[in-house]
């Protein structure tokens, strides 16, 4: 079996000329629902990651032109290009530093509900963790081992480019914000290509 390859990247000056251009490709962003109410690029569909995985071949057949993924930061597009290119899917890219490079340049974003970035709340809950137990190891010394766990989580993220905690954390009321299912989505591609 071969490896499909990974997706190039597209930094924000191409992006906006793509967009700008007769053959405008399709954004995509793997974020949660919460996030993408947050703010996104307009004219992007919301995608989230695990839905994507699941019904990348039901996508396939709604995206044969330019597609780009976007998120917050570009790992989670890189692991959704990874999906669908085993789908088949040619003419993939990544949008370089996410949303935040995107609003960084000072581009449009369609704004929502603020919430907080789930990297920024798993950098919180992993902190307070920590410093719960580093405060109560001083008098129940065995509570440093909670804050040597998330230590180990944190680097296993890193080194595995997952993250545990930002998965649970997405599953929470607060970061789903309105459904977002495959027939919708699906639906709307269709439309748009009219």
């Amino acid at each position: 079996m071969t490896t499909p390859p990974t997706a190039s990247t597209v930094d924000v000056p191409a992006l906006r000329e793509l967009l700008d251009s007769d053959d405008r490709p399709r954004l995509i962003d793997v974020r949660t629902p919460g996030e993408f109410e947050t703010g996104h690029i307009p004219g992007s569909y919301n995608v989230p990651l695990d839905l994507l995985r699941e019904h990348r071949a039901e996508l396939r057949a709604h995206l044969d032109e330019q597609v780009v993924l976007v998120c917050r930061s570009g790992q989670r597009a890189g692991q959704a290009s990874q999906a669908l290119a085993t789908a088949g899917l040619p003419n993939l890219r990544v949008l370089h530093g996410g949303i935040g490079a995107w609003q960084a340049a000072g581009e449009a974003v369609s704004a929502g509900r603020p919430r907080w970035d789930l990297e920024r709340q798993v950098r919180l809950v992993a902190g307070s963790i920590v410093l719960g137990s580093v405060l109560t190891s001083t008098t129940v010394p065995r509570a440093k081992w909670l804050a040597a766990a998330i230590g180990g989580g944190l680097t296993f993220a890193a080194l595995s480019n997952t993250c545990a905690m930002g998965m649970a954390l997405s599953k929470l009321p607060y970061n789903r914000g309105p459904k977002c299912d495959m027939a919708a989505v699906l639906s709307a591609l269709a439309s748009d290509r009219s």
